[in-house]
């Protein structure tokens, strides 16, 4: 038994290492615009932040989400923090699954590029919608009397570059339209459902999706039009951008990939061309199916 887990850690760390080497390479061609939907994150949070300036707390709007549904309150406001938490981190875990599991259907890093230009694509609308026009915030404590609907006149620049995160982020008031929980499950549950592999798990992704959109209304975090406008248009942008971006390599399609470690003669023979087919997204390796 002991020889048989220590043959079985021994094939897992050699697999893990190979993934590595391929995705170090990956990365080596493809950082810049990994960077750059990564910097787009920060300015995103910068625009949320700024536009919580010119917040001015007022009466909630006449909202048929908030008449459907009943309000969480403030102590149960964790719920939908809570569920959106599991599928951030569900499907940040799952990108990264080919560095152990056998079945390896995506590169980590092509994957990563495809899915930050579906969020940068989705929240730079956003940032247009929410600055076009302020609507009084329908949270607890964006609402009037809360001493937190509104922020003081910043004493710096480094005061709003800072943007006072997590808390910042958490306690915003007029980033309304269109809700960016929503963004990023529409966005990590669309590109499950195109390169997941779990007929139940996609089920069970639309069925959380749709559970975050009622949560969402319910503790009072965004309007119904909100979670709406979300939903049709990360969608469109989805659909509209994964038709213009290259396709990512199927490493399931048992054609030899160029990235991974050879021990044949043939080592040498792969050509310079056939490396960037790879990286343009034009090839994959052989994997064993899940």
């Amino acid at each position: 038994m002991t020889l048989y887990v220590a043959r079985e850690a021994s094939k897992l760390w050699k697999r893990f290492c190979k993934e590595v080497s391929i995705e170090i390479l990956l990365l080596a061609e493809k950082w810049k615009l990994l960077l750059a939907g990564l910097i787009f994150q920060y300015i995103h949070g910068l625009a949320a932040r700024g536009v919580h300036y010119f917040h001015r707390p007022g009466p909630t709007l006449q909202d048929a989400g908030f008449f459907l549904l009943p309000e969480l309150g403030k102590e149960r406001a964790y719920i939908s923090e809570t569920v959106f938490t599991f599928v951030f981190f569900s499907f940040v875990l799952w990108t990264f699954h080919p560095f152990i599991f056998k079945s390896k259907k995506i590169y980590t890093v092509l994957l990563w590029r495809r899915v930050l230009a579906f969020l940068v694509a989705s929240q730079f609308l956003r940032i247009i919608t929410f600055y076009s026009t302020q609507l009084p915030g329908p949270n607890y404590h964006c609402r009037e009397g809360s001493p937190l609907a509104t922020l003081p006149r910043p004493g710096s620049v480094l005061e709003v570059l800072l943007i006072n995160f997590p808390r910042g982020v958490i306690y915003g008031c007029g980033d309304l339209i269109f809700s960016s929980h929503m963004i990023f499950t529409l966005v990590f549950v669309l590109t499950y459902q195109k390169y997941g592999t779990r007929r139940d798990i996609k089920l069970l992704a639309w069925l959380t999706a749709a559970t975050q959109s009622l949560l969402i209304i319910a503790s009072r975090k965004h309007y119904t039009v909100d979670v709406v406008v979300a939903w049709y248009t990360v969608n469109l942008v989805v659909f509209f951008l994964d038709k213009k971006l290259p396709e990512l390599p199927d490493r399931m399609n048992g054609t030899p990939s160029p990235l991974l470690p050879l021990v044949t003669k043939d080592k040498d023979s792969r050509t310079k061309e056939e490396h960037h087919k790879l990286l343009n997204g034009n090839s994959g390796d052989t994997v064993d199916r899940v």
